[in-house]
């Protein structure tokens, strides 16, 4: 178990995917044994010392399976190194800085699970070809006509991996 740690993930599109292979690729780097699964193929997590949770954000919310995945796994988690982080668009609209506050707060029902050590608000993506929903793809092709958002990727991966090189001194021991 010594410096085995999991990062793990809820993604609906395979942005929030892509900024956990970059936390899992930073922290490896570290010298720790990591593995990056999404939290559907965790079973258990007793052959880690810490553990990294993230997900993407729908409605002002992690995904379904991320909040079962805190639920199913909350007592071995508040035992053990634990760090979240949330992956959204509303990090990507002009003036982004000023929903750092409201956008932390999605993190609230993780909180009173499990206490991060560290949180980490990241800005996603947007692919409206892959969104399956007509109804939604419409609803983002009028925020993009209205300048509410960009399509594109706006994941900003020197901000990923500086936060995940902040966790080494909280996730990992003795390197």
């Amino acid at each position: 178990m010594k410096n085995k740690i999991l990062v793990t993930y809820a993604s609906r599109f395979g942005t929030t995917s892509g900024v956990a292979e970059a936390i899992g690729k930073t922290l490896s780097e570290s010298g720790a044994q990591v593995d990056v699964l999404p939290m559907k193929d965790v079973k258990d997590i007793a052959a880690y010392q810490a553990v990294v949770a993230g997900s993407a954000i729908n409605a002002g919310e992690w995904l379904p399976e991320a909040m079962h995945f805190m639920r199913a796994h909350q007592k071995e988690l508040s035992r053990k190194p634990f760090a979240a982080f949330l992956v959204c668009m509303t990090l990507t609209m002009r003036n982004a800085e000023q929903y750092k506050s409201h956008v932390a707060t999605w993190l609230g029902p993780v909180r009173a699970l499990v206490r991060p050590v560290s949180e980490g608000l990241f800005a996603g993506g947007l692919n409206i070809g892959k969104i399956p929903s007509f109804s939604d793809r419409l609803k983002f092709r009028l925020s993009v006509l209205f300048g509410v958002w960009k399509e594109g990727d706006h994941r900003d991966w020197n901000a990923i991996r500086a936060w995940a090189e902040s966790l080494r001194p909280l996730l990992i021991r003795n390197i």
